[in-house]
């Protein structure tokens, strides 16, 4: 399972908000290029639709392929009082001849995106994760070089956790209150709730990008 919120972010302002990252974190940044192919099967293989994203890591000196796999979100009354999504998800890392693999298990390309941007790996409370990126869609066929911007100017900031059926709501509850430190410049909710810019980021960067605030979190 994880635990998910996302939100969006003006690009101009980017640079600020990974200011306040690293002196939340107290850690560096990692840089961020993603090759991700969705991939839907077909009806033939069952009543339920099926997802999975096959992620290439094209940062590292040789690309590395990872399948992932979205299920349900959490439902109920217990899903509806906290503030972060909770769903389940399988990852592995996987060859490259995967996508060859899931096309003749019957898998059809749905769409493919290149995501540019930075992350964020650190403990507090949970193991999170933050990534920021510009989404890219692909012109042609897997033509990373050619990728466009879906939205110019906007760069989506996505807030991960690992958590399990008995830890859940404490790993929500650690996303919810390292959410808070970002209020200033985005706001994050449940994915698919879109909340837009938040009116105070103009002045929250400004404040963030002077010489007075620290780059690094006070002990």
């Amino acid at each position: 399972m994880e635990c998910v919120v996302q939100g969006i972010i003006e690009t101009q302002h980017v640079e600020a908000l990974e200011i306040l990252l690293q002196g939340i974190c107290g850690v560096q940044r990692d840089r961020l290029r993603v090759h991700e192919i969705c991939l839907k099967n077909n009806p033939n293989l069952g009543n339920v639709a099926s997802e999975v994203r096959l992620l290439c890591d094209l940062e590292q000196p040789e690309p590395t392929w990872t399948v992932k796999h979205l299920g349900g979100a959490m439902r109920g009354a217990g899903a509806e009082q906290i503030s972060v999504l909770v769903r389940t998800m399988v990852e592995s890392k996987v060859s490259k001849n995967a996508l060859r693999l899931f096309n003749a298990l019957g898998y059809k390309l749905d769409h493919e995106l290149l995501r540019v941007g930075f992350a964020f790996h650190f403990q507090r409370g949970a193991q999170i994760t933050v990534t920021v990126s510009s989404v890219n869609k692909m012109l042609k066929l897997h033509a990373t070089d050619e990728a466009v911007p879906v939205t110019p100017g906007i760069q989506l900031v996505e807030v991960t956790a690992p958590a399990s059926s008995e830890n859940y709501t404490e790993v929500a509850s650690a996303v919810s209150s390292f959410c808070e430190y970002l209020a200033p410049l985005l706001h994050l909710s449940k994915p698919g709730v879109s909340t837009g810019v938040v009116p105070t980021a103009a002045a929250a960067a400004v404040s963030l990008m002077s010489d007075d605030f620290p780059r690094t979190q006070p002990e």
